[in-house]
């Protein structure tokens, strides 16, 4: 077997006092799943592993469930590994390297989300700031950052479809995503 790199990212913990995960602890359940290498990066839910496992869903569903085991709440969390998440950033359809890293974010979806998901959405309303799909993600670019942004907000309401998981990053956290997971 070969030991690949992941990265899971968690979705709302630590945020306003909810859903209280300590990276320690994070770190210390991820181990004791039997994963190599582990490490965490900042306190909202992300973290790096080693796995002989190559089933990101399975690996997922995992640490789901072992977080409700030992926290007793519930958290969505998505497995990536290193070259899906490089291919995301090889893929931005934005001028990444010109822009501050809280202009640029990607939402990371469990599957694939088709366009006409979106149709609805006037784009062309909300310039500067534009979308564009990608392979399982959505890139955002918001010149005044997330917390001001018009159109995060509407498709923040337009949403995934039922049973996906989507989860955030800014773009800093995305290149740390992959820098983390390098083989």
């Amino acid at each position: 077997m070969t030991t690949r790199a992941y990265a899971a990212l968690l979705r709302g913990i630590n945020v306003g006092g909810n859903k209280k995960l300590p990276m320690a602890e994070l770190r210390a359940l991820l181990t004791g799943l039997g994963h190599g290498d582990v490490r965490t990066y900042l306190q909202s839910g992300n973290a790096f592993f080693t796995s002989d496992h190559d089933d990101e869903e399975a690996l997922a569903a995992r640490l789901r469930a072992a977080i409700g085991a030992r926290f007793g709440f519930d958290v969505e969390v998505l497995v990536r590994d290193h070259d899906y998440l490089k291919g995301v950033v090889e893929a931005c359809p934005f001028p990444a390297a010109s822009l501050e890293g809280k202009q640029l974010h990607v939402t990371y979806f469990s599957e694939p989300v088709e366009q006409s998901r979106l149709a609805s959405l006037d784009a062309a309303a909300f310039l500067p700031e534009e979308f564009r799909l990608g392979d399982r993600a959505l890139y955002l670019y918001a010149p005044d950052g997330l917390g001001r942004s018009p159109l995060a907000e509407a498709l923040a309401r337009s949403g995934p479809p039922k049973g996906v998981v989507a989860t955030s990053r800014n773009w800093n956290t995305v290149l740390k995503l992959v820098e983390l997971t390098a083989p």
